[in-house]
């Protein structure tokens, strides 16, 4: 039964209507993914030297089950953003004369053959056979790598379940805030370290297989509790409901004030928390919300006057990194429903209006979230505000604008991993103004007078942007307007 289910598999591949295109794609992202897989096994037989020569450890072998907690919980995270869940082919599946259980069994057995399957292997076998190995024997170099081996598999099957429940909530993301945050951060700071208080359960590997058997277990549950969580909810009328019904009260009232403009501004923000590609962009930038915490305690960083220019750069990438990132695919979103919006009065023009008001929102958002920062002084939270009001004031006009230059369409359904879909050559030239314009502008002010002068002018030109901002809107407006039935053509694979 297998067999027919990779059968079927097949002949919906080669029956594709853009089966050249998906051959070409799929050849340059493998490509993509074995040279990266390629570095991670040469970092593995590099990582006793990085230890013992790089960071003068003695003891590698303690040192990184010290630190193997940090490597597991930046696998959930990087999990939690790009591991792809089976649900949408499960709908496929079911009308078809196969046991439920087996295309359960198939679906998720299919989800496991994903390159984050083998990074474990490739990052820790070397390692295993080169110190492990010599030190304890090459069975106890075997049960430890099992073990961490089967740890991951384990996060592989939680992490399914974990998405089907929490993916698309607050919740979801404070629970993973939280988890980083009691990981990571309580460690730089002092506070306690989660890696010395897991250390004796890899450490117990080295003498015994029950570590291994535990693991092992683990991982059975873990499965089964994926297993049992898809067959309760494998009915195509549950799905076919949560799809309709799951997004459908989801709005801001703030927009309702905006007319056309805010219901499109309502619209892009429920397709931003829908779609797993958009939602791991917002999650991403909450984290680099924390991105200050590296650079702004870093005395080093500081010059004479205690204001570094690098802080300008952190300043635009804690309040706009949305901005840029969501930003660069400004219309490859909605490429498989462009043609509604030409279709309705005004539908192109209130498009822009409405992702400009979601930009601002988040990245007001942002801003907020980041006066904790006041904490290491006034001046990052001045230095916020002028990047903030630059930001949403220039830079995001300037992000509009260059977007709208060659837009490719994009599926919003596949994974966002290795997904290049809708980025060309403007969406990696755009970050360039983006980063650097602001220099531009405090460099000169700063070299003749000084660094608060340098921040004055860079949040008054951001001020004139917010005033003038129906102005530049236009630019923007009128340009996909004159360019929209090309872009529709493009989106629909016509040029």
């Amino acid at each position: 039964m297998v067999w027919e289910l990779l059968t079927l598999h097949w002949r919906k591949s080669l029956r594709s209507v853009s089966l050249g295109r998906s051959i070409l794609s799929g050849l340059i992202l493998t490509f993509l993914a074995v040279l990266l897989l390629a570095y991670l096994l040469l970092l593995g037989f590099s990582l006793p030297t990085i230890l013992r020569e790089g960071l003068g450890i003695e003891n590698v072998i303690h040192f990184l089950n010290s630190h193997l907690f940090f490597f597991f919980l930046f696998e959930v995270i990087y999990r939690f953003m790009f591991q792809q869940l089976p649900v949408i082919e499960l709908e496929k599946f079911l009308p078809l004369p196969i046991k439920t259980s087996t295309i359960i069994h198939y679906l998720l057995g299919q989800s496991f053959v994903s390159p984050l399957t083998i990074i474990v292997l490739l990052l820790f076998t070397p390692f295993s056979f080169m110190e492990v190995g010599p030190s304890f024997g090459t069975e106890t170099g075997l049960v430890w790598l099992g073990t961490l081996v089967l740890v991951s598999w384990t996060l592989h099957w939680l992490m399914l379940w974990f998405k089907q429940q929490f993916g698309d909530k607050i919740i979801g993301l404070l629970i993973i805030f939280i988890l980083m945050g009691s990981g990571i951060f309580s460690a730089y700071y002092g506070w306690f370290n989660m890696g010395e208080i897991m250390r004796p359960i890899f450490a117990a590997s080295l003498g015994s297989p029950i570590p291994l058997l535990v693991m092992f277990l683990a991982f059975i549950l873990s499965y089964s509790l994926a297993f049992s969580y898809y067959f309760k909810n494998s009915y195509v009328e549950d799905l076919s409901s949560q799809k309709s019904t799951k997004f459908s009260g989801r709005s801001l009232s703030f927009f309702s004030r905006f007319g056309l403009a805010g219901d499109m501004a309502n619209l892009e923000l429920k397709l931003i928390l829908r779609h797993k590609k958009s939602r791991s962009y917002l999650f991403i930038s909450g984290l680099l919300l924390l991105y200050g915490l590296f650079f702004y305690g870093d005395d080093s960083l500081a010059t004479k006057t205690g204001f570094s220019g690098f802080f300008i750069f952190v300043g635009i990438f804690i309040t706009g990194i949305f901005l840029m990132q969501y930003g660069q695919l400004l219309l490859s979103w909605n490429s498989s429903s462009f043609d509604f919006y030409l279709s309705q009065p005004g539908g192109a023009r209130e498009l822009i209006k409405g992702k400009i008001l979601v930009f601002a929102a988040i990245s007001s958002l942002c801003f907020l979230l980041s006066v904790p920062y006041v904490f290491y002084g006034w001046k990052f939270l001045f230095l916020h505000l002028v990047t903030f009001l630059f930001n949403i004031g220039i830079n995001l006009h300037i992000i509009v604008l260059m977007a709208l230059w060659k837009p490719k369409p994009m599926d919003l359904n596949k994974s966002a991993m290795f997904n290049y879909e809708g980025v060309g050559i403007a969406q990696f030239l755009m970050a360039l103004p983006f980063l650097l314009l602001p220099y531009a502008i405090y460099l000169p002010v700063a070299y003749f007078s000084n660094w608060q002068w340098g921040l004055i002018a860079l949040g008054v030109i951001g001020l004139i942007g917010i005033i003038f901002h129906k102005k530049l809107t236009d630019i923007s407006v009128r340009r996909l307007i004159n360019n929209k039935y090309n872009i529709s053509a493009s989106f629909r694979g016509e040029i």
